[in-house]
């Protein structure tokens, strides 16, 4: 891949779920503060996306974070990072199978479940078939969601009805408090996590010590832009309160707007970027399964890449089989706290990993990877409890298994040594 590539990968990563539904529930922590809160996320996740760049440029290798955390902190960090990335994500995967299948199956809840399913074994087999395959989609879906969102906003500034009072003006900005602002941002957040999906497939990029630091700071400032029109737009269509009390939030300001008739273009729109984001998911999940078999902090089996496609074809196959597995069980659309945690424990790392890297390594002022730490920690804490309390528990039953290998590998290589 090369940058314009490489850019395609983080927009399908970003412009997915995030500007179709966390709208809805950043407006019930905040109010109109949601902006706020929008440009907090937005400022952190560039933190974290320069952090991510300067490693990747020194460590071009599939694995992202758990590499980093590896090589510049640790096992025990690297570890840490990779759990994370790999669990939140996947549970992101289901979350997006299943948002994909709500838009396009308004019908009974078993469709929608067979269908989020056939989502997921269809791009990953296209992923199977190699990265340039992924791209190729990547590139469409992310062209039909751009043109949604964009009549999305046409069609609001033309609907009559978007007025500034549906703000509510100072009062309403600052509704949730600086707490409120701070949990509206760690749920948008949600939304900008994708830019590190190019720094996981860095074998995949041509010079990625060029392209890769190039390419996350370009997709970030198109999402930001991107995001920030259409969170204005919303609001103005339909304000906080509409926003808050809707599970389609854009489909809400639509029909406030007096635009209703654009209704079925989000709905195309809201599945397209769904599908994009869940494709974008699988293919840097694989690397990072990837990355830790190799090291055995996975099974071994997960290590396997084909020989002709050059994927990980075997941490793929195990991804589809598990994310299917949830969709077809489990209702996941609520996760968007549950993966901020890991996603926000995963930059903190990277951001402790770029604040070690010598002179010659960097490429931004350490200072930004202070902030960055700084501000992944403050959100997090800022998170609903129930996001917490459930990725403490995913942290630590992660942490406990492979304390509990590495005692059993010790063990084993006492008892040889001994005979």
């Amino acid at each position: 891949m090369g940058t314009g590539d490489a850019v395609v990968i983080g927009l399908g990563s970003m412009i997915g779920a995030g500007v179709f539904a966390a709208f809805g529930p950043a407006a019930r922590a905040a109010g109109t503060g949601l902006l706020i809160g929008l440009v907090i996320a937005a400022l952190i996740a560039y933190c974290n996306a320069v952090a991510s760049a300067q490693l990747a440029a020194a460590y071009p290798t599939s694995g992202g974070t758990y590499i980093y955390g590896r090589e510049r902190l640790g096992h025990w960090w690297g570890f840490t990072a990779g759990w994370g990335f790999v669990v939140g994500k996947t549970a992101s995967c289901a979350a997006m199978a299943l948002t994909f299948a709500t838009y396009a199956v308004p019908g009974p809840w078993w469709a929608q479940r067979a269908v989020a399913v056939a989502g997921v074994l269809g791009l990953a087999a296209l992923n199977y078939r190699g990265v340039t395959k992924t791209v190729l989609l990547t590139r469409v879906l992310v062209a039909t969601s751009l043109t949604a969102l964009a009549v999305v906003v046409v069609g609001i500034a033309a609907g009559g009805h978007a007025n500034a009072e549906h703000l509510g003006g100072w009062s309403a900005v600052g509704a949730g408090g600086a707490y409120g602002t701070l949990q509206a941002a760690g749920l948008l957040f949600f939304a900008f996590a994708g830019y590190a999906r190019v720094a996981t497939m860095a074998e995949e990029v041509r010079d990625p010590r060029r392209t890769i630091p190039r390419a996350i700071p370009i997709a970030l400032f198109i999402t930001v832009a991107v995001y920030l029109v259409v969170g204005v737009a919303a609001l103005l269509a339909a304000g906080p309160h509409v926003l808050a009390a809707a599970t389609a939030p854009l489909t809400a300001a639509v029909e406030s707007a007096g635009a209703g008739a654009l209704a079925p273009v989000m709905r195309v729109g809201g599945a397209l970027a769904a599908l994009g984001a869940l494709l974008a998911l699988i293919a840097g999940i694989g690397r990072t399964s990837l990355a830790m078999a190799r090291h055995r902090d996975l099974p071994g089996w997960l290590a396997a890449v084909h020989p002709r496609n050059q994927v990980p074809h075997h941490a793929e196959i195990a991804l589809a089989v598990v994310v299917s597995a949830l969709v077809a069980t489990v209702d996941l659309r609520g996760v968007i706290g549950f993966s901020s945690f890991g996603v926000l424990a995963y930059y903190a790392i990277a951001n402790a990993s770029a604040f070690t890297q010598p002179a010659a390594d960097r490429r931004w002022p350490r200072w930004l990877n202070l902030l960055g730490a700084a501000g992944c920690l403050t959100l997090v804490a800022t998170l609903p409890w129930q996001s917490v309390l459930a990725g403490a528990v995913m942290f630590a039953a992660g942490l406990a298994g492979r304390w509990l290998i590495l005692r059993r590998k010790t063990a084993n290589a006492r008892r040889s040594a001994a005979t």
